[in-house]
């Protein structure tokens, strides 16, 4: 018998009780910052906030937040500490608004999260957690079947200097077509857009395709009768790469530590649970993105989608230099140093406390 969202959450709370030892590490690895607010954060704080604020996308390849914080996993988790979550359609949206001091922590790609950490000189933000990886595709019309019939077409992408944006351009350009961020010269035309819009354009022939994550590229598939001309996991040794990670303000994590504990067991205990439940978790997740949307993915979409992610609390660091380097040679971001970008000592934490091996920072920040 399925267990109900209820038991599940039961469940859960009964595990949340190695926060106590969990959040010890935390506060040590926290306390470890190098950073000018680090330094100034009072030692006697109690490092627990009123209130979280968190941001996701209404996407599956967001599981982790979207079933976590539906069934209750997330509030309960952060006990006192009132959960408030805002939901976007792309990163560079979330990191305005972290920017802005709207959002304390966001589920985020790996693109945004560098360009925020660049435009802040490696001060605003910290990725402390994985969640997904894969899930991506560049979907095209028929008649398209090699890279050389993409010249002179039209490809969409979430959002300009997002991750799928980034990749597609990278990857033009490694087949020697040119795109442009500023609306010059190119061998392919970029048209950045929602992807909504971009599932009813590409249905009414006005676009020739479309690099977008799941489930978009899963509802172009199914629904808007495109073909598959590369799976990004293709680009990647064993075909792993970040999809979304987990990132939080710096002042955020220096000044409330057992809050940002309490939010890594959350995402620990519901990737567990997902790992345990395959089918009952693509479900849940479709039951929250319905909660959020008012639409409800198609079984032969969700199904399609779910198959190509992977949750997981490993950022995959080794690929996040190289998309980096993606977004500076095709203009989209100046080159950037990433050393610091990740702390991983708080995960580690939570992870060792539940009885999980720790994940690398690859050299890119503190584990």
């Amino acid at each position: 018998m399925p267990t109900t969202p209820h038991a599940r959450t039961r469940a859960r709370r009964a595990a949340l009780s190695t926060l106590l030892i969990a959040s010890a590490a935390v506060l040590a690895a926290c306390a470890a910052l190098d950073t000018p607010r680090a330094q100034e954060v009072d030692a006697g704080a109690s490092g627990e906030a009123a209130e979280l604020r968190l941001g996701y996308f209404a996407n599956i390849t967001h599981a982790i937040p979207l079933i976590g914080v539906a069934d209750g996993t997330y509030a309960d988790a952060l006990g006192e500490t009132t959960l408030t979550t805002e939901i976007f359609n792309a990163g560079p949206a979330a990191v305005e608004a972290l920017f802005a001091d709207g959002l304390d922590a966001t589920y985020i790609g790996p693109n945004p999260a560098i360009n925020a950490f660049a435009k802040s000189d490696g001060e605003a933000v910290r990725i402390i957690a994985g969640a997904t990886s894969g899930g991506a595709q560049l979907v095209v019309r028929d008649g398209i079947t090699s890279v050389e019939d993409l010249r002179g077409a039209t490809l969409a992408t979430p959002q300009v200097g997002n991750t799928q944006d980034v990749a597609l351009r990278a990857w033009l350009l490694d087949n020697g077509l040119r795109t442009s961020v500023t609306g010059g010269d190119n061998d392919v035309l970029i048209a950045p857009q929602e992807n909504a819009q971009t599932l009813d354009l590409f249905r009414q022939g006005a676009l020739d395709g479309a690099w977008l994550p799941e489930p978009w590229a899963s509802r172009l598939v199914v629904e808007g009768g495109g073909n598959v001309l590369l799976d990004e996991k293709e680009l990647w040794p064993g075909g792993d790469f970040v999809t979304t990670h987990l990132i939080v303000r710096t002042e955020f994590l220096a000044q409330y530590p057992e809050t940002v504990a309490r939010l890594l067991e959350a995402h620990v205990a519901t990737g567990e649970w997902i790992a345990a439940h395959d089918q009952e978790a693509a479900q849940a997740a479709n039951s929250a993105i319905e909660g959020l949307t008012s639409k409800k993915l198609g079984d032969d979409v969700l199904l399609r989608a779910w198959s190509n992610l992977r949750s997981t609390n490993d950022p995959v660091a080794g690929s996040l230099q190289t998309s980096a380097d993606h977004a500076a040679e095709t203009g989209v971001s100046d080159k950037v140093d990433l050393s610091g970008i990740y702390e991983l000592g708080p995960l580690n934490a939570v992870l060792a406390a539940r009885g999980h091996a720790p994940v690398s920072a690859a050299g890119l920040g503190s584990e």
